[in-house]
């Protein structure tokens, strides 16, 4: 619940300038809104126009882009109203450090575009193709909208989120047969039943994902299912507990340093996790950049757009290992980042301009991750 009195969203650094911090960073290198509604991740939602707000970590974050700097705010637990002093004291290069590592800044995306262009006539197309305009701030002493299109490269900015392993990994155990808008929904409510309450700000709650540990109990099952998990239910309750008593987070998270076969082989041995979600793991927590998901989508683009030559004829374990070979072979070792670009690039189709509004029937047809309807 939230206390007798609530914070305040700040949604520009306009209001509480101390309060936020920023680092350098194009729109050719990030597109918040692009990267944060396209389902690598659920926790996010665009509080006020270009302003996102979300849980990264164990800290509420708004974060927002104007012409070539990221700028946060990062709320503290027990906040007054106003602008608290004791808010701005977060270790500035702390919190830096962790954004830079959740959008992985060190790698640069427009050498990586070039490449994929220039090896893929059709990714050149797709991305061209590609909604071009963003907000950005104009250059007034007062922040105001102006939309200019990007001139650079339409569909620069989309890159693949570094998330925690545990998050990522029973995130993901819930987009099977499922669209974005209700897999957010139903992360919301696990994180409500299990995560712990970090604050309010005005007056909605914000919960940290929950631990392994909180989702082990006995009848952890029972309430996930009350929670409209359905068949799910046992999968994500049977994955946590299969960690806990297993590898443990740590050794999840030493997957990172294990080659990308063995972290997929891993994965699949856990309750609910097929080809396809260990692959959004590997890319999206792992650092397994070469993985591409695979869905019945993709395996149709590459027979269909790409021509690719499959022995198998349906979606099987070897037909999701042919795919992503293929892919491979073809954008090199970010094949997986190259892959995210072109989902985005299909989920946003017909959705221009992209309002606050549309944003609960975004992705409506589609599972995140690739999944469209087979």
């Amino acid at each position: 619940g939230c206390g007798a009195a609530p914070m305040k969203l700040r949604d520009s650094p306009s209001a509480c300038p101390a309060l936020w911090r920023s680092l350098p960073c194009p729109p050719a290198e990030l597109r918040l809104d692009l990267v944060l509604s396209s389902g690598q991740t659920f926790r996010w939602w665009e509080s006020s126009p270009g302003a996102w707000t979300g849980v990264l970590g164990r800290r509420v974050w708004t974060l927002r882009q104007d012409r070539d700097r990221l700028w946060y705010t990062v709320y503290g637990e027990e906040e007054a109203d106003g602008c608290p002093a004791e808010a701005a004291k977060a270790d500035g290069a702390e919190t830096d450090r962790i954004l830079r590592d959740y959008f992985q800044l060190d790698i640069g995306l427009p050498a990586l575009y070039r490449a994929w262009g220039e090896a893929d006539p059709l990714f050149r197309k797709v991305a061209g193709d590609f909604p071009g305009e963003v907000p950005l701030w104009g250059r007034g002493v007062q922040p105001r909208l102006s939309l200019i299109a990007l001139s650079l490269h339409p569909a620069a900015g989309v890159r693949v989120l570094r998330q925690d392993p545990v998050e990522c990994l029973l995130s993901f155990i819930c987009t099977s047969n499922n669209h974005i808008s209700r897999i957010a929904a139903m992360i919301e409510r696990l994180c409500r039943a299990f995560g712990r309450h970090l604050c309010c700000l005005d007056a909605r709650p914000f919960h940290a994902f929950p631990s392994l540990s909180s989702l082990t109990g006995a009848d952890a099952e029972a309430r996930l299912r009350a929670l409209g998990f359905g068949y799910r239910a046992k999968f994500v309750s049977g994955t946590a507990r299969a960690i806990a008593e297993g590898l443990g987070a740590e050794g999840l998270c030493q997957l990172r340093t294990a080659p990308y076969s063995e972290a997929r082989r891993v994965l699949c041995t856990l309750p609910g996790v097929g080809a396809k979600v260990a692959d959004c793991v590997c890319l999206m927590s792992l650092d397994k950049t070469e993985a591409v998901p695979v869905d019945t989508h993709v395996w149709r683009i590459a027979r269909q757009r790409y021509g690719a030559v499959l022995r198998s004829k349906s979606l099987t374990p070897r037909a999701h290992q042919e795919i992503g070979d293929f892919f491979r072979g073809l954008w090199g070792p970010h094949a997986g980042w190259a892959q995210a670009v072109l989902f985005c690039a299909d989920l946003r189709k017909g959705q221009e301009p992209a309002r606050s509004q549309d944003r609960a029937r975004r992705g409506q047809g589609q599972d995140s991750c690739g999944d469209g309807p087979p």
